[in-house]
């Protein structure tokens, strides 16, 4: 099966964070989602949280979609926004369900920010174990990242494939300082794997 990620930059934000990377222009959001829809099994997106924004992408999904949550412990605080944006949106949808067998994966996650990735908003690896849970993927699946950036989220896979198909005995978790990643949260959410 078919799955992808698109992470692409929050409306009117491209040019401030990505001048130097023209494949992160402004994003058609309704195109991305009927892309989304038209081409994989199964997708995620992730979003900004705002009220009016999300409703509208919400409204762009002609299947069925649920709606997780990056909650975010320790977060950038900006000068003059309070309250912090301390958390992100994930739309996603699977055509695989997950069977009464396979463990309740919650839908949200908490886990720390990245920091000096070389890219904003580079995914931690707790928030990719998540997602890969979230859609159901399995060793053979095909997996795209459409806004790769700082391709945490496809390295992530490439570990989490390797661990499902049985040539990992574990995955890494990273624990370094600063790394963003909460290894406690990863290792409770993913204790039911094999």
């Amino acid at each position: 099966m078919r799955f992808a990620y698109a992470d692409p930059p929050y409306r009117g934000q491209a040019k401030k964070h990505y001048t130097d990377d023209p494949r992160c222009a402004e994003v058609d959001h309704a195109a991305l989602i009927a892309e989304l829809e038209r081409d994989y099994d199964g997708w995620a997106l992730s979003c900004k949280s705002d009220a009016l924004e999300l409703a509208e992408l919400i409204s762009c999904c002609r299947k069925p979609v649920r709606l997780g949550a990056w909650v975010k412990p320790f977060c950038s605080f900006k000068p003059g926004v309070n309250p912090a944006y301390a958390w992100e949106p994930v739309l996603f949808s699977s055509s695989r369900r997950r069977t009464r067998e396979q463990p309740t994966v919650r839908d949200w996650v908490s886990a720390n920010i990245t920091l000096r990735k070389g890219c904003a908003g580079a995914k931690p690896r707790a928030f990719c174990y998540w997602l890969f849970e979230l859609l159901n993927l399995e060793a053979g699946d095909e997996f795209v990242d459409l806004f790769p950036g700082s391709n945490s989220v496809g390295e992530a896979w490439i570990q989490y494939r390797a661990f499902l198909s049985g040539q990992a005995l574990q995955l890494p978790m990273l624990a370094s300082a600063g790394s963003g990643d909460n290894d406690a949260a990863v290792e409770s959410s993913l204790q039911h794997l094999p």
